[in-house]
């Protein structure tokens, strides 16, 4: 019998909503007593709602509900345009919540969980008496980032800057020192920064912060948190890896080209190259790439795909003929070699025994696919948090090799452009056979999959979560 509804807000974006669903038919699966509704908040930049595969067995006790749509906000500011898309959506979010509980068939609301960029939505909770609890879709050291600069700055007057840029800051989720270079550009820039305070303020609110990691994985950073001042005694449950999974994208049953291309190479002999949803580049950039693989001489497959116009939201849309951005001739040239595609089923991918590196934007759901499946990184992060990821691959985890850490196509602090002898020689270093960093990964590979079974370090603080929860009704 069910005894406890928690409600679910995840951020608008792919990546979050993915994740959040993922979650919830985690918990489902794990404890027959709970029952989840999920609040989709829609995006400006998607115009279709996302299909979930969602199994009989819990149908019955998950419901995602599209909460009513009518963005009027056209800003091309990403953050400025969540933060408004979150108080915009306040009210719709209020009005579901008293639904439910004035629905005489509906269980009492044990949890209300709002993603790491909806923290503002925990004034509704505040509102009707429920317990409010933070979902992470980053890394643990984001969130001590977050946490230490929060506390930075109210307690101590302490305001980090972009014009600080040659200097590297303790922060305490970190084991090296951390180039303000790699920190997130929100962190930094002061038309941005008081959005990035704000979740660190909205993280020291919660009554728990459910983080997407594995304990063994990011083991400092969170026992550097269980020592700080900074979460007061808040509990952090370490509870992945939850790895998206795109319902209308994988299909099992029927076995993409490519896969069939991956089956006929050799083990661990190809290189994959991704960026991400909206991971893309100019043509100059493209040009660069295409030279070092195809001086590289390594097999490879890379998801390329086609910017969107300047100054848009818009997604990356697809190629119509590839030979409008590579050199002339290198699709003849590499042919026997490599191949060149649109989108990419990145999990399905990571996990064939033909893949041996990839070639990453860094977000944090690429760098647990990665690591669960054994495949080093070679990193190239885009924007958001995803340059202090790679520092944390390259440098705290040593798990990956760096191309760069602190391109950034969203600010004027990083590199904006890489060479080809730049990129053939992290393509040639992660591809390294008996490399210390491949040894590494194939080891917590190995820790991350067992992490979720039954005496897992992830199995065990879903139970203590779900404990918790139960608790709160």
């Amino acid at each position: 019998m069910t005894k406890s509804l928690l409600v679910f807000v995840p951020s608008p974006g792919m990546g979050h909503l993915v994740s959040a669903v993922e979650f919830a038919k985690l918990l489902l699966n794990h404890d027959h007593r709970l029952s989840i509704a999920v609040f989709i908040i829609k995006s400006p930049s998607h115009s279709e709602t996302q299909a979930y595969s969602i199994s009989s067995s819990i149908r019955q006790r998950l419901q995602i509900i599209l909460l009513p749509s009518d963005h009027s906000d056209n800003s091309s500011h990403y953050q400025k345009r969540k933060k408004q898309i979150v108080e915009i959506y306040k009210p719709r979010v209020r009005q579901a919540v008293s639904d439910l509980i004035s629905d005489p068939d509906s269980p009492q609301i044990g949890g209300f969980i709002v993603d790491m960029f909806c923290t503002d939505m925990i004034d509704i909770a505040d509102e009707f008496g429920l317990s409010p609890l933070v979902f992470l879709t980053s890394g643990t050291a984001l969130l001590g980032v977050a946490l230490h600069l929060h506390t930075l700055r109210e307690r101590d007057n302490i305001d980090t800057t972009a014009s600080e840029s040659g200097k590297e800051l303790a922060v305490p989720s970190f084991a090296n020192n951390v180039p303000v270079t790699v920190l997130p550009g929100i962190a930094l820039g002061k038309e941005w920064k008081s959005f990035f305070l704000n979740y660190g303020r909205g993280f020291k609110r919660a009554k728990g912060i459910i983080v997407n990691t594995v304990e063994e994985l990011e083991s400092h950073a969170i026992h550097s948190l269980s020592k700080s001042d900074n979460t007061s005694g808040i509990p952090v449950y370490p509870v992945g890896p939850i790895l998206g999974r795109k319902a209308d994208s994988d299909d099992d049953n029927k076995k993409s080209d490519v896969i069939e291309w991956l089956d006929n190479q050799p083990p661990s002999s190809v290189i994959f190259l991704c960026f991400g949803s909206k991971g893309s580049f100019g043509g100059d950039q493209v040009r660069e790439i295409a030279c070092a693989l195809e001086r590289s001489g390594v097999r490879f497959l890379w998801s390329l795909r086609k910017p969107p116009p300047r100054g848009s939201i818009a997604q990356p849309t697809e190629y119509s003929n590839f030979d409008e951005i590579l050199p002339e001739g290198f699709l003849e040239r590499t042919a026997e070699i490599g191949r060149v595609i649109g989108w990419a089923p990145q999990t399905q991918i990571l996990a064939h025994r033909a893949t041996g590196g990839f070639v990453s934007h860094c977000g944090w759901n690429s760098v647990l696919e990665s690591v669960y499946f054994g495949v080093p990184i070679a990193t190239w992060p885009l924007y958001a948090e995803q340059q202090e990821n790679a520092f944390q691959v390259v440098r705290d985890l040593e798990m990956g090799v760096e191309i760069s850490m602190d391109f950034n196509v969203m600010s004027e602090m990083g590199t904006t452009f890489l060479s080809a002898e730049k990129i053939e020689k992290g393509i040639r270093e992660v591809m390294e056979e008996e490399s210390e960093v491949r040894k590494k990964v194939k080891e917590m590979s190995q820790i991350c999959r067992k992490a979720l079974m039954e005496g897992g370090s992830s199995y065990s603080y879903l139970g203590r979560l779900i404990d918790d929860i139960t608790k709160m009704v």
